[in-house]
């Protein structure tokens, strides 16, 4: 019935509107249609999908839509609706749809022609590919405007183009299709307009009178008719066009061009009897003697052969003679035989062909080829094959034998007719050249023996004819054959008597003399490149009817190919609304747009440039004018400025409100039209007069009531894209010195009071006041996003001002004579939207913000104690809830600001109220209980503020004690009552949210864990009345959590979260209606839903004050509009309050008491509320809370209640990722933006909330965490939110929640990776892999927020920093596993994907801006440096983006100016050197040699460059410094290890001595106390060192340089090796070497790799010896090290005899073949075969009985043991040692 109403509305306001009706009543019936239209899709859109629209739309609403699809204004000013529109009208009626679509094209059409008309008159260079392509779209709509001018200049633009010979082929061929539409146009007029201007160009080009004027710049002008396409359309439908005008005027185009040779240049001659050719077979249907364009064809025909150029090609003209024979008259067929008998006499060889050609063949044959009957061209195509091909093969051969008698030749030839009526059969006989012997035969014939195969022609020729019908391609090349035409002409002569062969060669003629007019697709506008069908041969319908022909074929072309079919039907232009879009349509294309019509509509002078039938109607002008929103508020404000009366000025703002509605309702809010043309207006000035003055009367103030209302409207639809001009106007009105209207009717003054008014006078100033209260409340909404500095010190003066009116409306309204409830409300409503704004109170220049604070407080709790303490709230107050609600809602918001205002928190004593009456003598206790009543209010907004209230309040000690001790007279008191709050199912979530932050906050405070006297804050207090046993503080509440089941309670709430947006019972009654002076975007709204962005911000809140800011309900969350949440249809088992059977009491409770059912608390619904994630937001910040006061104890409840199992599975990325991607572009049918905003806030503050618990809980017991089945989808959730794209997401507020919820899952990932690496690490790199692409790009987002977000910023690059060092922990773990996983790596990811090395740079670039970008004192560039060193050591492309980014040189010139400071401070008095706490150069230094360190790390390019960058002599010079400080020194050494691994040059860099900084001063090879290398070997010479780590580098370090020849000499020369002499070997019973033997050890085996090194060690007295004891002891790590020693020297020729001469060393070596280890018996045996290979001397000293017997012995125990399957290289290798040993000590 709706749709159908609306449907009925629409019509009626388009359909009732006449010429003779006033010019108020039309813009009413327009202003209405556009709205009602605007309304009625928008319903559409929200209620019906389109494909449904068929089947539910009443027909009245198909009708209002096709006339809205017809209107012009419409369609432009609001182009989204019409495309709705249009998709619900073709589903819902396919007629009109084609209608619109007709009429749309029309339209394009149009504008179309009136963009031509207006570029082809432009001057200048034009684009002539567009004026082309609009002149083609032009021609459609011919049939409606008429607008014949345009084809004059469509015309002169084709000859021009054509003219131009730097036109492209492109060009031209769209020009010709165009002109060729103009020649073949459906309407006639234009055909005929057409025809004649191409006329009168012809004239003008070719006429007699230019003869003395230059030809070439003449005859160019026709070129455009010069084309096979134009001289065909002309020839065949011009010339026989009925109506005479086009038909002459074609035969005289024609007629001036076969004459105008003399008048053409021989280019354009040659061009014209080219393109002339192809049309000569229609063009000699008209040949005739006695006319003069069917002479001058015949004379075309007749011209000389030997004219040469210029003349008609030979063959041409051959075919154009023959062609004459089939012409329909007599006189023109003798022409044709005469011209033939000229030709065959001339013919080559005549005198030998028959016949012979005489008067007397001549006239018998005139009518040669005028047969009684046709032949059918008709062939068949079958699927399968009748004959098989070998017989028609066998058949083929009798046919063209010569040894076979001519009868059965006939025959044959006579059956393959037959057969080769089948096309199949056609390339057997092709194959076989069966046209060749054919035409051979006809040769044959004509000879003068030809008489002998007469019998084969006719059959031949049938053959011929089949062939040649199905293949086009053989047609076209036999057709240029002038001897194979001349052969059939004779052929036809000489059977001129026999009808069969006659019909038979007529018939071939046809096919080869009208070949070219016979393809169909070398006249089509766009010709196919796939050729015609090869069955069908068909001619022009032209041909037929001026020829005679002997064959019947298919006709095409009975009208022309390039004709074009009309959008438009006569009876659609019939119909008004078509009539009324074109007529309209036409004039804004004409006038380019709507603003230069009105423009044209307005003005005096005004020039016919159409005909009348365009020209707007009265009707049409309104109608532009009300529907063009530019236009029609520049005449509201007119109206305005002019008006006479009040009625005229409320009737104009009343439309200007109407042009706002209707921005809303074509979702384009302040961007559209509307809000566009209002910037550009001077509105303010209009709108001023009636806003600076009081009203005298009730008509001004109902004029001024629609102005505010206006204003209001206006500010509600640019509150996400305020103007400042706006704003700042308003705030200069409402901030002006006396008189200020707005401000002052907000109070009546006593004399309105005292006057005596009537009750319409009333009803009038409390609207009045009302619209005033929302104008405001609109206005602090709208200065959310505002960010001008003016504007803002404006708002908040008037923040103030506004403050102090408001109460003393408040007073006023609270007057015991006045009980104005619904003025008290709105009062109400108005404090609060002001007081939400933090600092509302700050800007009076009179009154000190905690004295307005504190008579707000005075008034508002008078207001609770009048109106609900005494009253017994509001079971018994006649009152409205409104003004409960906002009334606690005023005082949450202004506990806020006392906190921020107040310079102590004495002020908690000002909210206390008397409990309940008193009398005289009695102390009445002050406290909170009021607040108590207030949390079970009937009203669940009631309860959620005044337990947020609580909430705000508890944020202070002294609020918890003062609200426990309120709670003393109630069963289970503070902590009882809010426990049972939170656990009551049938409670909405935001009121147990806020009960939960109760809870929360009274857990910050210490609590003891026995009773303390004169202590403030004991606890919940439990005693138990049987035992005597009473519990307090943290035993107490314990006690009460399981006396309450409180874990399990929670297990089925989390069980039965609801994550979507919108929950109801279908079957609840319907909600009550808003109260008086509520709008959608006010404070009833304000607790639909709430967010809480300051907890969002950068830093986290402690728990203690994270409650209050949740509740405090910003102004920002008052714009959405969100269904307060309804009962769920899922039920749980009701909570019975009789389980709460412990006996809690206050602190100061003395009395026990049971907690029964109180009446006081809500009963239970028969039904549970809907449990959200806010809600579960706050149990996991109180369950945080309690794991902090209890951890053990909470930790097992978690695991017995499986709590964050639950609370984990309830997180899910893929539904916060599909809000998101709706955020970014919203379906029609979609929610409002503002629900899925909330939707996705929620889940953020959950995600958050849940980080911070799992944090806490892997803190206290990891193994609630790290289960296979909670913690891999755990890790995969957490990855897919960190990975969800936020590019298009424009809400700031939303932003700051995903980079807030982002920093707490940075966070909890990296207290995952260091608390249960080994569980999380391969799940987390998994997952990592998976969306490797999207997670670099998140991490380069989040690095990069280092000065908007640096929380962010460093949670990122702490995960990053430890999960590369936790998995290269792992990687060394496993490094020596063989069956380690395959899960992929950093090192992989980061360097071995190349689709994403763009964002690998930008991360690493990024992060090396995070930490150059910062000082050192920052804590982000030391995070951001311990995530460059593990990014450095991981990633070999890191090393080269640091290269290429200069991070060495850097670091380098970091270390110089440390250097120089470091220096410069020593100097100073009275300062210590070096100490850690004072000073930062340390760390700083620490850190740049630690980069330096990884930098370097495996990366010899970055070597080089260290070495460039003369990292030596730094730390040369930093050496005194480093020898201060052990860590220090270890890292140099580190350093210095990595540098020289592998690097010979960084080695030798070492050995060189530097004085200062820079060696390029003095380098040379000096002493080793003046380099470097000097400075180490003093280091390790000093023995033992305190730091055995130190030590360990030291020996390392030089280990490396062992191996480098330069450090080497340094080593020999410093004597350092001497120290190894002086170790002591172990005593007594313990059989291990110490640490700095294994070093020293080490260190010679390095040595030992060179002969030099070697000879080192040999030259060393005693070494032997001592490596022999050494060899004696074992170690865990290098047991063998003496061993290789000696295994190396032995392989030097040199260094034999010395080995040879020490018995000691061979005893070893020996003895190693009987050890048990196999490393052992290798080591010995390649040592002993090295030494005995190529030494005799060796040979005879191992020619020990003992040796040789350890030799056989161990070779023969080898074979043994090593089968084939055991042999592996090393042990291949150790029997090849043995087995040379054997030979070698076995010869001789």
């Amino acid at each position: 019935m709706v749709l159908r109403s609306l449907g009925d509305t629409i019509c009626y306001h388009k359909s009732g509107v006449s010429q003779d009706q006033p010019e108020l009543v039309l813009v009413h019936h327009r202003m209405a249609f556009v709205s009602v239209s605007l309304f009625a899709v928008r319903v559409l859109q929200m209620l019906l999908p389109v494909e449904k629209a068929s089947h539910l739309l009443p027909e009245p609403m198909s009708a209002a839509l096709f006339l809205v699809s017809l209107d012009m204004p419409v369609s432009l000013e609001y182009p989204n609706i019409h495309e709705a529109v249009v998709a619900y009208l073709e589903q819902l009626n396919s007629e009109n749809y084609s209608i619109y679509k007709q009429t749309a094209e029309a339209v394009y059409s149009i504008e179309c022609t009136c963009n031509f008309l207006s570029d082809v008159g432009k001057e200048g260079e034009k684009n002539l590919l567009e004026l082309v392509e609009l002149a083609d779209q032009a021609l459609r709509s011919f049939s409606y405007h008429q607008h014949f001018p345009l084809i004059k200049e469509m015309i002169c633009m084709c000859s021009k183009i054509c003219k131009s010979a730097q036109a492209s082929p492109l060009l031209q061929g769209e020009s010709q299709k165009v002109f060729l539409r103009m020649l073949s146009h459906p309407l006639l007029q234009v055909k005929i307009e057409t025809y004649n201007c191409c006329l009168e160009i012809t004239k003008e080009c070719l006429g007699v009178y230019n003869v003395t004027k230059p030809v070439s710049s003449l005859c160019n002008g026709i070129h455009f008719l010069l084309h096979p396409k134009v001289l065909y359309e002309i020839s065949a439908f011009g010339i026989q066009e009925p109506k005479n005008e086009v038909n002459a005027a074609a035969k005289a185009i024609l007629l001036y061009l076969l004459q105008g040779r003399l008048m053409m240049t021989a280019v354009t001659w040659n061009k014209f009897i080219e393109s002339l050719c192809p049309v000569i077979p229609v063009l000699q249907g008209y040949a005739d003697t006695e006319d003069p364009l069917g002479n001058s064809i015949l004379l075309l025909t007749k011209g000389n052969p030997e004219a040469g150029e210029g003349a008609l090609p030979c063959t041409t003209r051959l075919k154009s003679m023959l062609r004459l024979l089939f012409v329909r008259k007599p006189l023109v067929r003798s022409l044709a035989l005469k011209l033939l008998a000229c030709h065959l006499t001339r013919e080559e060889g005549a005198d030998t062909k028959r016949p012979l050609i005489d008067a007397r063949i001549l006239s018998r044959v005139t009518n040669l080829f005028i047969v009684k009957k046709p032949i059918e061209l008709t062939l068949d195509d079958r699927r399968e094959l009748i004959i098989r091909l070998e017989t028609v093969e066998k058949v083929y051969k009798i046919f063209t034998s010569d040894d076979i008698d001519l009868v059965l030749r006939k025959s044959a030839a006579e059956q393959l007719a037959v057969i080769m009526q089948d096309i199949k059969m056609h390339a057997v006989v092709k194959k076989l050249h069966l046209v060749d012997t054919i035409i051979e035969y006809l040769n044959e014939c004509v000879g003068q023996d030809g008489e002998l195969i007469e019998c084969l022609i006719l059959p031949s020729l049938t053959l011929f004819r089949k062939v040649l019908c199905a293949d086009p391609v053989m047609r076209l090349a036999l057709s240029q054959q002038a001897s194979l035409l001349t052969l059939l002409f004779r052929v036809s002569l000489i059977f001129h008597e026999n009808c069969a062969v006659v019909t038979e060669v007529g018939a071939l003629f046809c096919l080869l003399l009208f070949d070219e007019v016979s393809r169909m697709d070398m006249w089509s506008v766009n010709p196919s490149n796939k050729p015609s069908s090869p069955s069908v041969f068909s001619l022009p319908v032209s041909v037929f009817r001026r020829y005679h022909l002997p064959v019947r074929v298919v006709g095409h072309h009975a009208v022309s190919p390039y004709s074009i079919v009309l959008p438009l039907s006569t009876d659609c232009l019939a119909l008004k609304p078509v009539s009324d879009m074109l007529r309209i349509a036409w004039n804004l294309s004409w006038y380019h747009g709507s603003e230069n019509l009105l423009k044209q509509m307005n003005s005096e002078s005004k020039i016919q440039e159409f005909s009348d039938t365009l020209q707007l109607t009265t009707e049409d002008t309104l109608t532009l004018k009300m529907t063009h929103t530019a236009s029609g508020l520049k005449d509201c404000l007119h109206s305005i400025v002019e008006a006479a009366a009040h009625r005229e000025v409320r009737a104009a703002v009343t439309r200007m409100s109407f042009y706002l509605l209707n921005d809303r309702l074509s979702l384009k809010g302040g961007s559209g039209p509307f809000g566009v043309t209002l910037k550009s207006l001077s509105w303010h000035t209009t709108l001023n007069r009636f806003l600076q003055v009081l009203p005298a009367c009730t008509e001004d103030e109902k004029l001024l009531i629609d102005i505010i209302h206006f204003l209001n409207k206006l500010l509600k639809e640019q509150r996400k894209n305020s103007s400042v001009e706006l704003l700042n106007w308003l705030l200069e009105l409402l901030l002006r010195h006396s008189p200020n209207p707005l401000l002052d009717l907000l109070v009546l003054t006593e004399s309105q009071a005292r006057e005596e008014t009537d009750d319409i006078q009333t009803a009038v100033r409390q609207q009045l006041q009302k619209e005033l209260i929302a104008l405001f409340n609109t206005l602090l909404l709208s200065f959310m996003a505002v960010t001008d500095r003016k504007c803002l010190e404006l708002f908040y003066v008037f923040q103030t001002q506004l403050s102090l009116k408001l109460l003393q409306c408040l007073r006023v309204t609270d007057a015991p004579h006045f009980y104005g409830l619904p003025s008290l409300e709105r009062t109400l409503r108005g404090m609060a939207h002001l007081t939400a704004s933090p600092g509302w109170s700050s800007h009076s220049p009179l009154t000190k913000p905690f004295e307005i604070c504190v008579k707000y407080l005075s008034g508002l709790l008078e207001v609770i104690t009048s109106f609900y303490v005494e009253r017994g709230g509001n079971a018994m107050s006649f009152m409205g809830k409104g003004v409960t609600k906002n009334t606690v809602l005023c005082l949450l918001h202004l506990s806020h600001e006392m906190m921020a205002q107040a310079q102590s928190s004495e002020w908690m004593s000002l909210w206390f109220l008397p409990l309940g009456s008193h009398s005289e003598g009695h102390a009445t206790p002050q406290g909170l209980a009021w607040l108590i009543p207030l949390w079970v209010d009937r009203d669940p907004e009631v309860r959620f503020t005044s337990l947020g209230l609580g909430s705000a309040l508890t944020t202070l000690e002294t609020g918890c004690v003062a609200l426990a001790n309120s709670c003393q007279n109630i069963s289970g008191g503070l902590w009882g009552t809010v426990v049972n709050i939170l656990l009551d199912q049938s409670e909405c979530s935001m009121v147990r949210r806020e009960a939960a932050f109760i809870l929360q906050n009274l857990l910050v405070i210490p609590m003891p864990s026995v009773i303390i006297k004169d202590y403030t804050w004991q606890g919940p207090c439990v005693h138990d009345e049987d035992s005597g046993l009473s519990l307090i503080g943290k035993p107490a509440l314990q006690a009460l959590l399981y006396h309450c089941h409180f874990y399990e309670h929670l297990n089925q709430m989390i069980k039965h979260c609801y994550l979507g947006r919108y929950t109801f019972d279908l079957n609840f009654s319907a909600l009550d209606g808003t109260s008086e002076g509520s709008d959608l975007n006010g404070l009833d709204d304000s607790f639909k839903f709430w967010r809480a962005p300051s907890r969002m911000s950068n830093q986290d809140q402690d728990p203690s004050s994270l409650s209050t800011l949740e509740t405090m309900v910003t102004p920002s969350s008052g714009s959405t509009e969100f269904p307060p949440f309804g009962p769920s249809s899922v039920s749980l088992p009701e909570a019975s309050h009789d389980q709460f059977a412990a006996q809690v009491i206050g602190p100061h409770e003395t009395a026990s008491a049971q907690l029964p059912r109180d009446t006081s608390l809500p009963a239970p619904l028969p039904k549970q509320c809907v449990v959200t994630p806010p809600l579960l937001s706050a149990v996991c910040s109180l369950l945080d809370g309690l794991l902090v006061i209890a951890p053990g104890d909470t930790a097992r409840a978690f695991r017995q209640a499986r709590l964050i199992e639950l609370l984990c599975s309830i997180m899910d990325a893929t539904l916060l990722e599909s809000c998101v991607q709706e955020l970014k572009g919203p379906l029609p049918l979609s929610s409002p933006v503002e629900h899925t905003q909330a939707q996705v806030s929620f889940l953020l503050e959950y995600l958050s909330s849940l980080s911070r618990l799992l944090q806490s809980c892997l803190l206290v017991d990891p193994d609630l965490v790290i289960e296979d089945e909670l913690l891999k989808p755990l890790v995969t959730n957490i990855i897919g939110v960190l990975t969800i794209c936020t590019k298009d997401v424009l809400d700031v507020e939303l932003i700051s929640a995903f980079y807030h919820t982002w920093t707490h899952l940075f966070n909890l990932l990296a207290t995952l990776l260091r608390k249960a690496a080994t569980a999380s690490l391969s799940s987390i790199m998994m997952g990592l892999a998976k969306h490797w692409a999207t997670v670099i790009d998140m991490l380069c987002t989040c690095v990069s927020l280092s000065t908007t977000c640096p929380t962010l910023s460093t949670a990122s690059l702490q995960f990053l920093s430890i999960l590369l060092t936790e998995e290269a922990k792992r990687h060394l773990q496993d490094k020596n596993k063989t069956n380690s996983c395959h899960t992929p790596s950093m090192a992989s990811l980061l360097d071995k994907t190349q689709e994403n090395q763009k964002s690998l740079e930008r991360l690493n670039e990024v992060i090396l801006q995070c930490y150059e970008g910062k000082s050192s004192k920052d804590v982000l560039k030391r995070v951001a440096a311990n995530t460059l060193m593990s990014l450095l050591a991981v990633s070999r492309r890191a090393q080269r983006q640091a290269l290429k980014a200069d991070l060495i040189d850097s670091c380098m010139e970091q270390m110089k100016h440390i250097n120089a400071q470091l220096n410069l401070d020593s100097l100073r008095p009275g300062k210590a050197t070096l100490k850690k706490q004072e000073d930062g150069f340390i760390k700083e230094l620490s850190i740049a040699m630690q980069l330096l360190r990884n930098c370097l790390y495996q990366n010899e390019e970055c070597k080089e460059a260290a070495l460039e960058s003369h990292l030596v002599p730094v730390l040369h010079s930093l050496w005194p410094w480093l020898l201060m400080d052990d860590s220090l020194m270890q890292i140099a050494l580190q350093l210095l290890c990595v540098y020289t691994a592998n690097f010979p040059n960084g080695c030798s860099s070492l050995c060189w001595s530097s004085y200062g900084q820079y060696p390029a001063q003095a380098a040379y090879r000096g002493a080793p106390s003046t380099s470097l290398m000097g400075c180490i070997l003093k280091l390790a010479s000093q023995m033992p060192l305190e730091n055995t780590a130190v030590q360990q580098m030291v020996f390392m370090f030089l280990s490396n340089l062992a191996l480098s020849h330069d450090c080497k000499g340094v080593i020999q020369k410093s004597n350092f090796l001497q120290n190894f002499l002086s170790l002591t070997l172990p005593k007594g019973g313990n059989k291990h070497l110490s640490n700095l033997t294994i070093l020293w050890l080490k260190l010679l085996l390095n040595i030992s790799f060179g002969e030099d090194g070697q000879q080192m060690i040999l030259r060393l007295d005693g070494c032997l010896d001592l490596l022999t004891e050494m060899s004696k002891y074992k170690h865990k790590s290098s047991p063998y090290i003496p061993l290789l020693i000696f295994h190396n020297i032995c392989f030097s020729p040199a260094n034999k005899p010395k080995i040879l001469a020490n018995e000691k060393v061979i005893s070893v070596l020996a003895a190693c073949l009987e050890s048990e280890n196999q490393n052992v018996q290798r080591i010995g045996a390649a040592a002993l075969w090295a030494l005995i290979h190529n030494y005799q001397k060796a040979k005879m000293t191992l020619k020990n009985p003992s040796i040789k017997r350890r030799v056989d012995e161990a070779y023969s125990l080898a074979k043994k043991t090593f089968s084939n399957s055991e042999e592996t290289p090393l042990n291949a290798y150790y029997l090849k040692c043995l087995e040379n040993l054997v030979q070698l000590l076995n010869s001789s």
